[in-house]
């Protein structure tokens, strides 16, 4: 899993119930907290359920979003 940090944003494979697939990282440690950008529900996960359930593109803070 590649080097996670405070406000990246992660696309994950399936969407959450509000239908949202992006999430922003809001707390590091043990587990993982990310916070939907749809509706602002917050979850925790571990770092090994975070690595299976991301898509693959990672979107770093600081940088501008391209269109897809």
């Amino acid at each position: 899993m590649e080097n996670i940090e405070v406000n990246d944003r992660v696309i994950l494979r399936k969407p959450h119930p509000c239908g949202g697939h992006e999430w922003v990282v809001v707390r590091i440690g043990a587990d993982i907290g990310l916070e939907c950008l749809t509706c602002g529900h917050k979850v925790f996960l571990s770092r090994r359920d975070l690595a299976r359930r991301i898509k693959g593109e990672l979107l770093k803070s600081g940088t501008p979003n391209l269109p897809n």
